[in-house]
């Protein structure tokens, strides 16, 4: 007994202790706990955090040595990410122990700033991304990212597009409508020599073309706008589509009026609106 108490007073023994708790490893008294769920103090949850943390930057800063072999650079990313794992649970005891949150907004960027691939799981350090195998897994994932990002660059452009783009404004350009008038009388003037020769008439013989529907006579139970407004020619549009399907009325053909992007935003943050005055007054509101 004597003997051990000689030793605990001793100048290498008490340098020894300063220095092991200098370095973050402590004595056997004061051993880091397996299991963090067994720390029942937030300060010393803190403490033991902060051991982890030191130990993982020595760490760090040791797997940069260009000297390592690739064994060695191997077993230390292991106690790396070993030593983060353990890291993990003692931020979930020290969020369950009332202590901040220090895993929200934790992410690993590489050289360009961008988040390294891989880092939900287990990560590499240092030259480990250089292994034989590693070095192919980033170049991989790297490569899927950019066909990704070139996949969703050349399909962004039909996203979020208005009514424009699906054609239900085209009734209201008036030189595609004239564009399509002229189509149609390029049509009926062949229908009308085809008819002629069908039927052994001469070329000067005239076919009379069907009635054309006023913009009045559309059955739709609407005030009728101007003849040359784009609505009126949708409903003539409309009307002819219908004389040819009986069973569907031209009110039911007439294309809907689709909102607008405005329009679109203006109800959706009334929405938003309503949504946060029932989160934040309830039924008093």
């Amino acid at each position: 007994m004597a003997r051990n108490q000689e030793k605990a007073q001793s100048m290498l023994y008490r340098f020894r202790e300063a220095q092991a708790a200098e370095l973050g490893l402590g004595t056997r008294a004061d051993r880091r706990p397996r299991m963090a769920s067994a720390c029942k103090s937030l300060r010393e949850a803190e403490r033991w955090r902060g051991e982890l943390l030191r130990e993982v930057s020595r760490k760090v800063a040791k797997i940069q040595d260009p000297g390592l072999s690739d064994y060695e650079l191997r077993d230390l990313n292991d106690e790396i990410n070993k030593l983060l794992r353990e890291k993990r649970h003692w931020e979930n005891q020290i969020v369950a122990l009332g202590g901040a949150n220090y895993r929200r907004n934790v992410a690993m960027l590489d050289d360009d700033g961008k988040e390294v691939p891989g880092t939900k799981g287990y990560k590499y350090f240092g030259r480990a991304k250089e292994l034989p195998g590693v070095r192919e897994l980033f170049q991989s994932k790297k490569n899927e990212e950019e066909e990704e990002n070139q996949a969703l660059a050349f399909y962004s452009k039909f996203m979020n597009q208005g009514p424009t783009y699906f054609g239900d404004s085209d009734e209201a350009d008036d030189e595609l409508l004239e564009f399509e008038k002229g189509l149609e009388n390029e049509d009926w003037e062949e229908i009308a020599r085809n008819l002629r020769a069908a039927l052994g008439l001469p070329e000067d013989a005239v076919v009379p073309r069907p009635p054309s529907i006023a913009p009045q006579d559309t059955g739709v139970e609407e005030s009728m706008p101007d003849a040359n407004s784009p609505v009126a020619q949708t409903l003539v549009h409309a009307r002819v589509a219908a004389a040819h399907m009986t069973f569907l009325s031209p009110s039911l053909l007439i294309p809907p009026k689709l909102p607008t992007t405005a329009e679109l935003e203006t109800v959706l943050l009334a929405l938003r609106k309503k949504a946060l005055v029932e989160e934040y007054f309830g039924d008093d509101a």
